[in-house]
């Protein structure tokens, strides 16, 4: 008896082993592609959920989405994930996208033929709307996949080949809100071909940001731009741009035709409409100087409360002469000066070693302990009280006096009065022309006690002074003295007209140049 009854215990073990290993290797499939992954998936790879089979119809219109969703409603998925292709939301974003892409074919810019590629499309509308109307080799990125629309990827790191696609499309004005938009228009370039379309939307509105965005791809031409309504409460207005990118021939011609503009600034009309509107120069002398510019900075407007500079692809602000970190950093860009909730990179230039050890725990400032000049050499720097100025800008430096550099020579040393320091002074233009470029946005304060007559002569000069987007300046001049009524003061022999003269050059250069105290 005990032998007969072995083998049907010993089939039956292993029929259980058998059954058991069976579903081990399912939960083990499943729990790779899902978890390990992060991807939904089709039915192929052993998944619990997908695409209805049965989402294949065209959405042209409301009377057809209305019929569409009825339709995909009144079928049996069983899967909470299903949801999301039978909401109203997203029929309506497929009926959006689908008059999109149509309009796109009617113009030639995508053909049914075209490989295209959707940017962080993290649910699929754009690729779905192109799949249904007839553009079949189309794919979506996303930071999550979404089988069988969306494969994983990133806008600012998409895993194809460069000149993969025919056509690129961004939509939901996800380029405007990345935090890496440079990265982000140069791989949309890098994998469209050459001669190539790519259509982004974004919510742009005035025309500095227009071409901010245009600067991002420096590898394409604007081919058209309409604006049209979007379709949900998130984006109400849209601003399309049809971009193409060069042929290998125009893009190699434009790499060589490249070069130094010899020092002249290309000024667009929005430039100078911008300067044209910014606060009037105080045309007269002012008799208190140190009133009547003081409150001139109440007056100013400021370039971002006036235009939108989302597109710019680094955000930089230089303090020539920072002197302590209160001084200005602190108490005014940290505190007034309007960001539009962007990251600037802060470069303080201070050549006084009594501020620098300040800045030694001001993780998010990079101090340069240099004196900015026009060309690499040693200088003298002075140490002076300025008795135009009066106590009260001596106390916030702590006593100590403003500083004032001049080259090193023998008669130089008795022209100084004051406590006389060697220090290194750099080539700011050329500084300035490798650590920025135009597609950066860059804001300027300068104080440098007179100064400023040689540096910006040689920004102009250099065509640096191009790279700058907004400038406050401090023009040293024989101001009239606080201290002393009726006296000008004798450290600065340049005067209030010529002054004006710098500051009107500035803007005919195509700077936004104000007034500083």
């Amino acid at each position: 008896m005990e032998t007969s009854m072995g083998k049907p215990s010993f089939l039956r073990n292993i029929m259980v082993r058998v059954l058991l290993f069976g579903v081990l290797i399912i939960v083990v499939r499943f729990a790779y592609v899902v978890t390990i992954t992060g991807e939904s998936c089709n039915r192929g790879d052993f998944c619990f959920f997908s695409l209805p089979e049965n989402l294949n119809f065209v959405i042209s219109g409301a009377g057809s989405g209305a019929s569409a969703i009825d339709a995909i409603r009144s079928t049996s998925v069983g899967s909470p994930g299903d949801d999301l292709y039978t909401s109203r939301d997203w029929i309506k974003g497929v009926q959006f996208y689908s008059s999109i892409f149509q309009d796109l074919i009617a113009d030639g810019y995508l053909s049914p033929e075209s490989k295209t590629l959707c940017v962080e499309t993290a649910i699929g509308q754009e690729v779905f709307s192109l799949r249904e109307i007839g553009v079949k080799d189309s794919v979506g990125i996303s930071k999550k996949a979404l089988r069988p629309l969306v494969v994983r990827g990133e806008g600012h790191a998409i895993p194809f080949e460069k000149n993969t696609f025919d056509f690129v499309f961004s939509g939901g004005g996800r380029l405007g809100k990345s935090l890496k938009q440079l990265e982000f228009a140069d791989e949309i370039s890098r994998t469209l071909k050459p001669e190539g379309y790519a259509v982004v939307h974004v919510g742009a509105t005035d025309t500095y940001s227009f071409n901010s965005f245009l600067d991002l791809f420096n590898s394409c031409k604007l081919v058209k731009m309409r604006d049209i309504d979007g379709f949900d409460s998130s984006m109400p207005h849209i601003r399309e741009f049809v971009i193409q990118k060069y042929s290998e021939i125009e893009g190699h011609h434009r790499k060589n035709s490249g070069g130094d503009s010899g020092g002249k600034c290309w000024i667009p009309g929005y430039k100078r409409d911008l300067i044209r509107d910014a606060e009037p120069v105080i045309e007269e002398e002012p008799l208190k100087p140190w009133i009547t510019l003081k409150r001139n900075i109440k007056n100013i407007k400021y370039l971002p409360s006036m235009v939108d500079i989302r597109f710019k692809s680094r955000y930089v602000y230089v303090d020539v002469g920072a002197r302590s970190y209160g001084s200005s950093i602190g108490s005014w860009f940290r505190k007034e000066y309007p960001k539009q909730n962007k990251t600037f990179d802060v470069f303080a230039i201070e050549a006084d070693k009594a501020f620098h050890e300040e800045y030694k725990i001001k993780k998010k400032v990079q101090l340069l302990p240099y004196a900015a000049w026009v060309r690499n050499e040693t200088l003298s720097f002075e140490i002076n009280h300025d008795p135009g100025k009066g106590k009260e800008v001596e106390a916030k430096a702590k006593g100590r006096g403003m500083g004032r550099i001049q080259p090193v020579t023998k008669s130089s040393s008795d022209d100084l009065a004051g406590e006389v320091n060697l220090i290194q002074g750099f080539d700011f233009a050329d500084w300035l022309k490798k650590s920025v470029r135009e597609r950066d946005f860059v804001v300027m304060k300068m104080d440098v006690e007179g100064t400023e007559f040689d540096l910006i002569p040689r920004l102009i000069k250099t065509g640096a002074i191009c790279l700058i987007d907004e400038l406050f300046l401090e023009c040293h001049y024989n101001r009239w003295q606080r201290c002393c009524p009726g006296q000008r003061s004798q450290k600065y022999n340049k005067t209030y007209k010529q002054c004006l003269e710098l500051f009107t050059s500035l803007r005919q250069s195509g700077v936004l140049v104000h007034q500083w105290w």
